[in-house]
C-alpha cells in the first residue's frame, strides 16, 4: 500500500514538474483582435488582387494602393513578429533560474507528503509528544499541510492556464505563418503585376506616340479656340460655372478642370491667397520657385515692341498683368516677376520683347496706384539663377498645382518646380476646394467649352460619354483606325471619313468586344500628391470600365463635341 501510494507521488511530481518546465517555453499570446484585424486586412488584400488580375487593363494606380496596403500589413506581422521575440528572449533568462525552481518545487511536494503522513492524528497521539504539546503539534502539522495543499493547487491551476495559453499560442504562430505566406504570395504578384503594367503603358504609349503627332495638333487647335488666357494680362478670366445651368436633359456629365493653362512659375491668383494669408512678396516668389537668390540690377535700357527703347524701370509702370486690387505684396511679387522675365527675354537688353501675353502684357505710360507703388518699392530687385536673370514665367490659376517646365514640354529649368499649392495637406477633392490659394479665381473649377444648345453649357449627354469611352476601347484594341476617330460634329481634319457612334459600337463588337450604350456614371481617382488625375472609371449598360487618366483626357479631347475639353491634369466629374 505504501509503495503504491509511493508511486502515486512520483507521478505527481512529475506532472507537476512538466507543467513548470513548460511555463519557460511559453510564448507571450497575441491578441486576438489583431489576428482578427490581420485576418480581415489579407482578406481585403486578396480581393483587391483578384479583382486587378480581373481587369483588362493593369493600373498602375490600383498597384500601388496595394502595395501600400501590402505594406501595412507586413508592418503588422514584423510588430507581432518583434513583440514575440522579444518576449521570448525574456522567457529565456528565466530558463536559467528553472534548477533553483526545481528544486524548490521537489522539496515543497516531499514535504508536503511527509507532512500530510505526519499530520494523522493517530500517529500524534501514539508519538512521544507530552500531552500539553500534543494538541499545539498536531495543529501545527494540519497547518503546515494545509499552506503545503494551497500553493500545489495553486501552482497546477497556474500550469493548466498556462498550458491553454500556450496552445493557443501555438494556434495563433500557425495563423501568423499563414498571413506571412499569404503575404509574400501578395507581393510576388504585385511585383510581376507591375512589371505587366508597366510593359502594357509603354506599349499603349507606344501607340499613342505613333498617334499623337496629329493628334496632339488638332487638341492644341481647339483649345485655342477656347480663347483661355495664358495670364491675368489678357483681362478679366471668364469662367462659367456650368452646375448653374440646366442642359435640359439627364442623366448629364460635366468635366471640370481644376486651373487653366499654364501652371510653371507664379500662379498669380495662388500669389492673391498667400498675401491674404501673410506671405510677404519673397514668400510668395520662393513658394513658386527655387534655385535663385535676390539681387539688386541696373536701370538698363530694353526694346519695347511699338514702343523703342526705355528704362527697365520705366517699362515695368506699363505692365498690366495683375489687378491693382490685389494685395501690395501680391503686387510686389509680379513686379519682381516681370522684371525678371524681362531681362531675361531679352537677354538683358539684347533683343526686343512684344507687349501680348505672349510675352507678358504692356499697355505704356504708367498705370499708376498701388502698381506704381509696387516697382518703386521693389526697385531694381531681380530673380537671379546660376549668374542670370530668371524667366519668371506666371499664369492666372494653376488650380492647386504647379508644374516644372519640362512637365509641360518646355525645356527643362532648374528654378521652376512642382507646387501643390495649398494651406495645409490633401486628400480629396473637398480639401483642394477649401485649402487652395487659387480658390478663389472663377477659373479654379470650371468646365471649359460650350456648345450653341444645352443651354450654351458643357454638359455631355449619356450616351456621348458612352462614345468616348468606346473610342478608347478601340483605339487600345486597333491603333490603325485613330484617322476615323475624331469628333463628329466637325470635318475629318485628315479628310477621310469620321465614324459615329454606330460605327464606332460596330466596329468595337467586331472585334470581340462589349461597347457601351449609355453611362449611368463617372468617377475618377486623383493623385493629391501631384495633382494628377491617375483613373476615369465608367460605369453603364456593360459594366465598368477604368481608363488611364491621361489616356482618357486626351481622347475626350479629340472626341467631345465642339470645342469642349479637359483643360490640364487634374479634373473632376459633375452629375445631374
Amino acid at each position: 500500500m505504501k509503495n503504491m501510494f509511493k508511486s502515486k507521488f512520483i507521478l505527481a511530481f512529475a506532472i507537476f514538474f512538466f507543467l513548470l518546465l513548460a511555463t519557460y517555453y511559453l510564448l507571450p499570446t497575441v491578441r486576438a483582435d489583431e489576428i482578427e484585424d490581420l485576418q480581415r486586412q489579407i482578406d481585403e488584400l486578396n480581393k483587391a488582387r483578384e479583382l486587378s488580375v480581373k481587369a483588362t487593363t493593369p493600373l498602375e494606380g490600383q498597384l500601388s494602393s496595394l502595395q501600400r496596403q501590402l505594406a501595412q500589413i507586413q508592418s503588422s506581422i514584423n510588430a507581432l513578429s518583434a513583440n514575440i521575440k522579444t518576449k521570448q528572449q525574456e522567457l529565456d533568462l528565466r530558463e536559467e533560474k528553472l534548477a533553483l525552481q526545481q528544486a524548490l518545487l521537489d522539496k515543497r511536494v516531499r514535504s508536503y507528503y511527509i507532512r500530510s503522513y505526519l499530520a494523522d492524528p493517530l500517529l500524534v497521539i501514539l508519538s512521544s509528544f507530552q500531552s500539553g504539546d500534543l494538541f499545539r503539534e498536531l495543529s501545527f502539522r494540519q497547518s503546515v499541510a494545509r499552506e503545503d495543499r494551497r500553493i500545489i493547487a495553486s501552482v497546477t491551476g497556474e500550469m493548466l492556464d498556462l498550458l491553454t495559453q500556450k496552445d493557443k499560442l501555438e494556434k495563433d504562430k500557425v495563423k501568423l505563418a499563414s498571413f506571412q505566406v499569404e503575404v509574400d504570395k501578395n507581393a510576388k504578384f504585385l511585383g510581376g503585376e507591375i512589371t505587366t503594367a508597366k510593359k502594357y503603358q509603354a506599349e499603349l504609349s507606344t501607340k499613342i506616340a505613333r498617334l499623337s503627332a496629329r493628334q496632339q495638333a488638332i487638341i492644341a487647335q481647339r483649345q485655342a479656340s477656347l480663347n483661355l488666357p495664358t495670364s491675368l494680362g489678357a483681362g478679366p478670366l471668364f469662367c462659367t460655372d456650368d452646375r448653374k445651368l440646366d442642359p435640359g436633359f439627364s442623366p448629364a456629365f460635366a468635366f471640370f478642370t481644376y486651373g487653366i493653362p499654364h501652371r510653371v512659375g507664379m500662379n498669380q491668383y495662388g500669389a492673391y491667397g498667400r498675401a491674404n494669408a501673410g506671405a510677404n512678396h519673397e514668400d510668395i516668389l520662393r513658394a513658386y520657385f527655387q534655385d535663385f537668390s535676390f539681387e539688386q540690377k541696373g536701370n538698363i535700357n530694353i526694346s519695347v515692341q511699338g514702343y523703342g527703347s526705355m528704362p527697365l524701370e520705366t517699362y515695368l509702370l506699363g505692365i498690366y498683368e495683375m489687378p491693382d486690387s490685389f494685395p501690395m505684396e501680391a503686387l510686389k511679387a509680379q513686379v519682381i516677376a516681370a522684371r525678371s522675365y524681362a531681362l531675361s527675354y531679352t537677354g538683358s537688353g539684347s533683343k526686343e520683347i512684344c507687349t501680348s501675353q505672349q510675352c507678358q502684357v504692356y499697355k505704356g505710360g504708367n498705370k499708376g496706384g498701388n502698381w506704381e507703388q509696387a516697382v518703386k518699392s521693389t526697385d531694381g530687385k531681380t530673380m537671379i539663377s546660376g549668374g542670370s536673370p530668371v524667366t519668371a514665367w506666371y499664369s492666372s490659376t494653376d488650380g492647386g498645382y504647379t508644374f516644372s517646365s519640362s512637365d509641360v514640354g518646355w525645356s527643362a529649368r532648374s528654378f521652376t518646380k512642382r507646387v501643390r499649392d495649398t494651406n495645409g495637406d490633401i486628400s480629396s477633392f473637398a480639401d483642394l476646394q477649401a485649402k487652395a490659394y487659387d480658390r478663389d479665381s472663377p477659373c479654379f473649377y470650371a468646365a471649359q467649352g460650350v456648345r450653341s444648345q444645352y443651354a450654351k453649357s458643357a454638359w455631355l449627354k449619356s450616351e456621348e460619354v458612352a462614345d468616348i469611352a468606346n473610342v478608347i476601347m478601340l483605339i487600345k484594341a486597333d491603333s490603325g483606325v485613330s484617322s476615323h476617330l475624331y469628333q463628329t460634329d466637325k470635318p475629318n481634319p485628315e479628310g477621310g471619313e469620321t465614324w459615329n457612334e454606330d460605327r464606332v459600337r460596330q466596329e468595337l463588337r467586331s472585334r470581340g468586344s462589349s461597347p457601351f450604350n449609355s453611362v449611368s456614371s463617372v468617377s475618377v481617382s486623383a493623385d493629391f500628391s501631384s495633382g494628377q488625375i491617375t483613373s476615369v472609371t465608367v460605369s453603364g449598360d456593360r459594366g465598368a470600365e477604368t481608363f488611364n487618366g491621361s489616356e482618357f483626357k486626351n481622347f475626350f479631347n479629340l472626341r467631345a463635341p465642339a470645342n469642349i475639353q479637359i483643360v490640364g491634369p487634374l479634373f473632376s466629374v459633375e452629375q445631374k
